[in-house]
């Protein structure tokens, strides 16, 4: 054979490598809208995904490495076992109390030289793409390290980003971030890496035909929490913690035994943001870890610290606010930092008693620890090691405690994975609740949990007290947590303040900027099933009675939850219906008038509708009027709010 004839030869038999690699398989959502292509081109795994015909993800790589082999090049797709899975479940602490998921599940089965080395699961829905990966052993190597991942979501052009930027590792307050608690970016190109380390959990983005928000779910302490890094463009891909976290302690990879699966990849896609709103992917998609020990129940609560405070930890303080929580007919009182010293275990236990004659149960707060941080606010050093965490659960346990607010994690890493789960895990042997604060995104931990609460994760109320910035800032910031951070999971804020000033006499500190029915909206905009509110005793006197009439009588758990219109950043009307009532509220951070007439199917005929409103000078007011045509006219001034409160229709005929 001359060495033209060899050429052609090797050119054809790499033609025929490609063709022969390039193994292609098609499944879609169960009403046909949703579509994925997965494919083995070149060897290396990838997927892309359509909405109605309208590309929303490019072909984005798959695959992981693990110390053992590198699942991302050299594989082959043999099949793909492609069904219908069908689940529901009842879950109180999230959007919407019934679930029922169908989905189309495709299997996805790769080779490496000539042996089972991957799956690639996807769950498809009308509005979720999720994905995960199981990886088998490679001959008799049944323990491994995941060093990364591919997996990646590359947009078309012109696609933009809403995202908030992962901290540097041992920065901000007392080095205990990163923490999930930095403020978005909106409609910003997209082609940066955020500070230099990526992004936090969520990540929303605006397409040329519609939007998406990407996420995980189902992390637990057998994998590392992760985040999303630009690799240039509209390239985006999954990156694990960074070293520096912990105090450098620990690895950022993720030690498996196999066969193992991985976390979940999701993507929420819609032509407009009310899949992303309404989505319940992040618990749909994982499992009870455990049993309940108790029937856990969620409500109303107070906490002083918010407007008064380390100093206002001592006794006396929190005697007075466990005596207005009682006036407020809520549930439980926050006692926050030091109380351990400004009030000591001994006098806990007599505020405990106090409290339990009244009706009121406490939530203590507790450091994570000390040795991954320099925070000084104690109890620290409970709450890190399985002997003294529970220990001092049982202590709690006899004296009657609701629950923990546990602080200043600062990792993604396993260890601190673990960690959490750990803490989950000992809570409900006490029958304890748990939030989480300075902390990571919960990853469908409402249902993997259930004493799980929520989580912070999110630039909280504390900045309000602490600068005035965030509260000239403050509607933009909740008008954008609807569509991104609370979208998909329990968000711990502790908000709705009604004093006008951050400070115990109500009189010095940072002024807030928002109005009274702003605050009333954000109770209902912001969703998890315990809410401990910024209000105080003083605002029995100084509040508007109609306001304090509503925050008494508020619910914190919900049956369904609409989105019905809104932009990110800048206003956002929704509805959460508990029960056969109704709550329609909204908020506008523009400086323009959001002006319309709002349609309300889901609310009874005729219905006789409590409506709260703000004027142009943020006076709010209350009213009573008949919902007429199930339509509602809505005038929402810049910092203002709205609410409306009424009667649901026949809702079995609106699911």
């Amino acid at each position: 054979m001359n060495k033209a004839s060899k050429t052609i030869m090797a050119g054809l038999m790499l033609a025929f490598s490609l063709c022969a690699a390039a193994n292609e398989q098609r499944f879609s959502s169960p009403d046909g809208t949703l579509s994925v292509v997965v494919d083995d081109e070149g060897g290396r795994p990838g997927y892309t995904v359509t909405l109605d015909g309208k590309t929303f993800l490019t072909r984005s790589p798959l695959g992981v490495v693990t110390n053992v082999d590198d699942l991302t090049q050299g594989m082959v797709m043999k099949d793909c076992r492609v069904g219908i899975v069908h689940d529901s479940y009842d879950l109180k602490t999230i959007k919407q109390s019934h679930v029922s998921y169908d989905a189309t599940e495709a299997v996805c089965h790769f080779e490496k030289d000539g042996r089972q080395s991957l799956d690639i699961t996807f769950h498809l829905t009308g509005r979720d793409v999720a994905y995960r990966y199981t990886i088998y052993p490679k001959k008799n190597t049944l323990a491994a390290v995941v060093i990364g991942e591919a997996s990646g979501f590359v947009f078309p052009q012109g696609t933009t980003t809403f995202l908030c930027p992962q901290s540097k590792p041992m920065t901000g307050f007392a080095r205990t971030a990163p923490s999930y608690e930095t403020s978005y970016a909106l409609d910003a190109e997209a082609g940066s890496n955020g500070w230099g380390e990526g992004f936090t959990f969520p990540c929303l983005f605006k397409t040329p035909d519609g939007w998406a928000l990407v996420s995980e779910t189902g992390t637990d302490g057998g994998y590392v929490g992760c985040r999303l890094l630009n690799r240039g463009g509209t390239s985006y891909s999954i990156g694990f913690p960074q070293e520096g976290e912990m105090n450098g302690v620990g690895s950022t990879l993720a030690a498996v035994s196999l066969p193992f699966s991985t976390p979940w990849r999701t993507i929420t896609i819609g032509t407009t943001l009310k899949p992303i709103v309404e989505s319940t992917v992040a618990n749909d998609l994982v499992r009870p870890k455990y049993a309940p020990s108790k029937v856990y129940d969620y409500g109303k609560g107070s906490w002083s610290w918010i407007i008064g405070m380390d100093q206002s930890c001592n006794f006396d303080e929190q005697k007075r606010y466990v005596d207005f929580t009682a006036a407020m007919g809520y549930r439980s009182l926050l006692v926050d930092a030091l109380w351990d010293t400004q009030i000591g275990y001994e006098k806990m236990e007599e505020l405990a008693r106090y409290a339990k004659e009244r009706g009121v149960g406490l939530f203590l707060w507790y450091n994570s620890n000390g040795q991954w941080n320099d925070a000084p606010q104690t109890p620290k050093g409970k709450m890190d090691k399985s002997g003294p965490r529970r220990k001092e659960m049982a202590w709690m346990q006899r004296n009657g405690i609701l629950g923990i607010k546990v602080d200043f994690f600062g990792s993604d890493k396993q260890p601190m994975m673990q960690l959490y789960e750990d803490i989950l895990t000992d809570a409900n042997d006490f029958g304890l609740q748990v939030i989480f604060h300075g902390c990571t995104l919960p990853r469908g931990w409402e249902r993997m949990f259930p004493n799980y609460v929520a989580s912070e994760a999110v630039l909280a109320s504390e900045n309000l007290h602490f600068g005035q910035g965030a509260c000239d800032a403050e509607a933009r910031n909740a008008a954008t947590h609807t569509f991104i951070r609370n979208a998909v999971g329990s968000m711990d804020f502790g908000g709705s303040a009604l004093n006008k000033r951050y400070s115990a006499d109500n009189q010095h500190g940072t002024t807030r900027r928002t109005s009274d029915v702003f605050a009333l909206a954000t109770a209902v905009l912001f969703q998890s099933s315990v809410q401990h509110f910024a209000l105080a005793p003083n605002n029995l006197d100084d509040a508007p009675s109609w306001a304090m009439d509503f925050m008494k009588e508020v619910p914190t758990t919900w049956d369904e939850t609409r989105f019905i219109d809104g932009y990110p950043g800048k206003y956002v009307i929704l509805a959460r219906r508990c029960g056969q009532k109704w709550y329609v509220v909204g908020i506008n951070a523009q400086d323009e008038l959001v002006k319309m007439k709002v349609s309300l199917p889901m609310v009874a005929k005729g219905a006789l509708a409590t409506i709260y409103t703000d004027d142009a000078l943020l006076q709010g007011s209350c009213k009573e009027a008949k919902i007429k045509a199930q339509q509602v006219a809505v005038n929402i001034p810049c910092n203002g709010g709205v609410v409306v409160v009424a009667a649901a229709a026949d809702f079995t005929n609106n699911q």
